[in-house]
């Protein structure tokens, strides 16, 4: 009789859920690749790509495990996630979140409108608050993977903020179950102005506090 074979199992391949929490040092040279589009740092300088700096370990994990497996759809993406261990998202991850975004500009037009959307939404429209999942200062919420959006640039919001706008049909992710009928009651001002206001939100550092004010 033929003998049973053996599955063989890649050498940096973990099973599922037995990962530990990412290494930074490590996931520096695992995310050399990132580079190319994301920026050494997290920081891309093309505004297609988003900043990957100081976003949650847990979120770049989600992420990366939604390109792998097809739910969430990029040509790009999916060829370099489909590699990746388990443990490698999380060092990855682990590595982004340890980097600082650069701040980004606002369009001084569009603060007044995109604050107010961010900090109080629209309630005559059903829209609600952007900082009620992402936080005051944009930070997001890593143990219910809602990304950081601080700094990030305009560019890439706006452009998955009219992706859910035109979605249709059902979707059995969480995220875009609660995104898309918020996007859909957005206008393409609102969109513009509030992916301008989170380009040119983010806090002061330590430094920028403690200096004197201007006259």
């Amino acid at each position: 009789m033929p003998r049973a074979e053996t599955p063989t199992v890649a050498a940096n391949a973990s099973p599922a859920g037995t990962a530990k929490p990412g290494d930074a040092a490590t996931g520096q040279g695992k995310a050399a690749a990132c580079g190319a589009c994301h920026g050494l740092d997290g920081n891309s300088t093309d505004p297609q790509y988003p900043r990957l700096a100081g976003q949650s370990e847990q979120y770049i994990v989600g992420q990366l495990t939604q390109f792998k497996s097809g739910k969430r759809q990029n040509a790009i993406m999916a060829g370099f996630a489909e590699p990746l261990s388990e443990q490698d998202m999380h060092d990855i991850g682990a590595y982004f979140a340890t980097k600082a975004p650069l701040p980004g500009v606002a369009d001084q037009a569009l603060v007044e409108q995109g604050e107010t959307l961010y900090r109080q939404g629209d309630t005559a429209r059903g829209i609600p608050a952007c900082m009620a999942c992402h936080g005051p200062d944009g930070a997001g919420n890593p143990g219910a993977q809602y990304p950081r959006l601080t700094s990030q640039h305009s560019k890439y919001v706006e452009s998955r903020l009219k992706a859910w706008k035109e979605a249709s049909g059902p979707s059995d992710d969480p995220h875009t179950k609660i995104m898309m009928p918020i996007a859909q009651k957005l206008d393409d001002k609102d969109i513009a102005a509030v992916a301008s206001y989170l380009e040119g939100l983010h806090a002061n550092t330590p430094e920028q506090a403690a200096a004197p004010a201007g006259p």
